[in-house]
């Protein structure tokens, strides 16, 4: 029997008249990485606000572990990334990180938390010297140095350099080998797709669909076709079963509801495909494909 570390039930939040939540049915399995997906809008500060006690809850249940976010956020089980930090930049980053180990019950060792963050070297520089990329491991390893039963990161790679975030991966990726719950919110769908056991798409407060990476993708009847040809992407976009067709340095992508439809029709026109290539849609293109009926709405941003 799966057990979750987060369940949400019929929550919903406004900001006024607007509604940020609405009515979100939600289980996170304990021990999983869940990628939390939406576009700018979508709900998911407002969710993880909710989840660290930030803001009151206001219709419906949320509990983590089965108690209050409040209860569980003030016994020190839940370690959290946001993108805005509130970091003082006139401390220094060990004297930041013991003041954070301070405040919970079993914190992790400042030696691993410096190793995990790649901050060796940097130990006694003023928090407000770093660079951005430097501030984002800092924060990276605050988020870490209380030894979280629950792990909470919001976009934790951004302005990485690929090195650094490969090894943040490496990070998160051991951390829920060792049983942690980690909730990631990121941008980046391939992050989501290497990292999930479990992605969760929010769109306009509500949650659109729930499922592996391979669920997502196959919950979207969509596959991509590549080839070079003598037509335009006006040509090709004219097909029936075509959604969408991009021009990839002369060789055109298109996306398509029936690839064996498409093709046909592709071939019929242009019997001299080369460099002809079929595969199934990624996440990114799956996402896009769910949230695309509504995100041209999105114009308030509502977090």
């Amino acid at each position: 029997m799966t057990s979750f570390a987060i369940q949400a039930a019929s929550l919903s939040h406004r900001y006024g008249n607007q509604s940020a939540l609405s009515s979100v049915d939600l289980g996170i399995p304990t021990g999983q990485l869940t990628a939390l997906l939406g576009p700018n809008g979508a709900g998911k500060s407002t969710l993880i606000h909710l989840l660290l006690g930030l803001l009151p809850i206001q219709q419906g249940r949320l509990e983590i572990f089965g108690e209050s976010p409040r209860t569980h956020v003030a016994r020190g089980r839940c370690g959290a990334m946001l993108q805005i930090s509130g970091v003082q930049d006139n401390l220094r980053v060990v004297e930041l990180l013991r003041l954070f180990a301070s405040l919970y019950p079993d914190p992790e060792r400042l030696d691993v938390v410096i190793d995990d963050a790649l901050l060796s070297g940097m130990e006694q520089t003023f928090f407000g010297r770093l660079s951005g990329g430097q501030k984002q491991r800092v924060l990276f390893a605050l988020a870490l140095v209380g030894n979280p039963q629950l792990l909470i990161l919001d976009e934790p790679t951004t302005g990485l350099d690929p090195a650094a975030r490969q090894h943040l991966w490496q990070v998160i990726e051991r951390r829920r080998q060792q049983g942690t719950t980690i909730l990631l919110c990121t941008h980046y769908l391939d992050e989501a797709e290497r990292l999930a056991d479990q992605v969760v798409v929010l769109n306009h407060g509500e949650v659109l669909t729930t499922g592996t990476p391979d669920d997502i993708r196959r919950r979207v009847p969509n596959s991509v076709i590549r080839a070079r040809t003598s037509l335009t992407a006006e040509q090709v976009s004219l097909f029936e079963q075509v959604l969408t067709v991009t021009d990839q340095d002369g060789r055109l992508e298109v996306l398509t509801a029936v690839a064996p439809a498409t093709l046909r029709e592709w071939l019929q026109a242009d019997s001299g495909l080369e460099d002809l290539e079929v595969s199934t849609a990624d996440l990114e293109t799956a996402f896009l494909s769910l949230t695309s009926n509504t995100s041209d709405s999105l114009q308030e941003p509502v977090r």
